[in-house]
């Protein structure tokens, strides 16, 4: 193993998880980059998730996604991909080589209360699919992937970082 590989830390789960906030917070403390992998969609695509999901379907959508995911090169970072990565299996397996996948576990009801508007979160939502649908879909793909699964169930997001810096600095 080289000393690149798992020097990173990916954190997965639904939109509104956390991933973002607990990731920033989460570099500071811990010395580490930090890489919000939608940004860097962004970046390259000069267009906001909602355009290239309104311009390509969710499908090209996803295809960008994965493809964005699966070249990341980056080390001692926090990445912190979209909530739809997981299915993109291309992406999944490059993100487990380079990084260990934690899983911000959070309860529908958590989800549903901090949810806003899903398509200007840029969330990929299949015609006739209920937020409660995508959840139960999503969750079984995270728990696949995870290898570090936090419950956010009653934690502020102060909580999880406090509990993933200690299991990461133990390590």
């Amino acid at each position: 193993m080289t000393g690149k590989k798992k020097s990173n830390i990916v954190l997965i789960g639904m939109p509104a998880a956390g991933k973002s906030t607990v990731g920033v917070i989460l570099a500071k403390r811990m010395g580490y980059s930090f890489v919000d992998a939608d940004l860097v969609i962004q970046e390259k695509t000069g267009k906001l998730l909602r355009e290239i999901i309104a311009e390509e379907g969710d499908d090209g959508f996803l295809r960008i996604e994965e493809e964005v995911n699966a070249g990341l090169d980056v080390s001692r970072s926090i990445i912190a991909p979209g909530g739809s990565v997981i299915y993109g299996a291309k992406a999944m397996a490059h993100l487990k080589e380079i990084g260990t996948i934690v899983y911000l576990k959070l309860t529908y009801e958590d989800l549903e209360k901090r949810l806003g508007n899903l398509k200007d979160r840029g969330v990929v939502l299949k015609d006739g699919m209920t937020l409660r649908d995508l959840y139960e879909e999503r969750r079984a793909y995270y728990e696949r992937y995870a290898e570090v699964t936090v419950d956010e169930t009653g934690k502020t997001f102060e909580d999880v970082v406090n509990e993933l810096r200690a299991y990461f600095e133990k390590l």
